[in-house]
């Protein structure tokens, strides 16, 4: 059973670089004005472990054609996504300012044809598993071993394209395909359970013939050891189900349904920006004891 070892150190490193990465999210909101805060910060230290430790990716060249494919099926999270891209070089930091501009790179929902990095246009929710399971299937047909990941919010699971998608990538047996269902209980309209109820997700995965994995998806060492197991899998696809907090990383907003869209004024995004600065001062003495 293969499993992705996380030492101390190491454990720091990622936290580090998701604290960082939650600060460029910030740095966007600072430039554009508002955006999907809560579902980006609840996926985020996914996203952040998928590119440092998972996928085979070359930020010098995106398009290679060995590289492991990445969905953020859950486009609005999109923010998640460019915070992440930006640490790994995909482009210069200086285009997250660029956010919300007129023409930017970086708009509302991931664009395939903008920015690097980007496997696939998303945003309308339902259709990011489909995709995944194509590309799964290519993978297969052609004999390449690259991997695919897509990451669905647990909200977006009322979509029935996705059933469809999860009964046909089990059909088949895409062993080479994981999807990472972030489980943060919330979405725009208040909680997911009372909107439209999916739970027992992890059962109704299995049912349909899924490998499952259950996790706590800020967990950095957990996320490792799931994604490490998803990697060697071979009869069957393999469903994460992260179990997060919306707008985790921020006192203020985590767990609310309002940091879904957040509006900050310029007091609230000066103390949300020292609140992750005085984090990563205490991780940096973390890393040096």
């Amino acid at each position: 059973m293969n499993t992705i070892d996380v030492s101390t150190a190491e454990d720091i490193e990622l936290r580090i670089l998701a604290t960082r990465a939650r600060r460029n999210v910030l740095r966007m909101l600072d430039a554009g004005g508002s955006g999907h805060l809560g579902g980006a910060y609840s996926c985020i230290d996914i996203v952040t472990a998928l590119y440092a430790r998972v996928l085979r990716h070359d930020p010098a060249n995106p398009g290679w054609a060995g590289r492991d494919r990445f969905l953020l099926s859950a486009g609005h999270k999109a923010l998640a996504q460019y915070a992440v891209l930006a640490l790994f070089d995909y482009f210069p930091a200086e285009v997250l300012d660029t956010y919300g501009a007129f023409g930017t790179v970086l708009p509302g929902h991931p664009d395939m044809k903008k920015l690097p990095g980007v496997e696939a246009n998303t945003g309308a929710l339902g259709h990011g598993t489909a995709i995944a399971a194509g590309m799964a299937m290519a993978a297969r047909t052609s004999v390449e071993s690259w991997r695919t990941f897509v990451l669905l919010g647990d909200g977006e699971l009322a979509e029935g394209s996705n059933w469809e998608a999860f009964a046909m990538a089990a059909h088949h047996r895409l062993g080479n395909l994981t999807a990472i269902i972030d489980v943060n209980g919330l979405q725009i309209s208040g909680e997911a359970e009372r909107i439209m109820g999916m739970e027992p997700i992890a059962e109704k995965m299995r049912a349909f013939g899924w490998t499952v994995q259950e996790i706590d998806g800020h967990d950095h060492r957990q996320i490792l050891d799931a994604l490490g197991r998803a990697r060697v899998e071979t009869s069957a696809p393999t469903a994460v189900v992260a179990h997060t907090v919306k707008g985790e990383g921020l006192g203020r907003l985590a767990g609310t349904v309002g940091s879904h869209y957040w509006t900050p004024s310029r007091e609230e995004l000066g103390e949300a920006f020292i609140e992750l600065d005085r984090r990563l001062v205490s991780l940096g003495r973390e890393r040096v004891a």
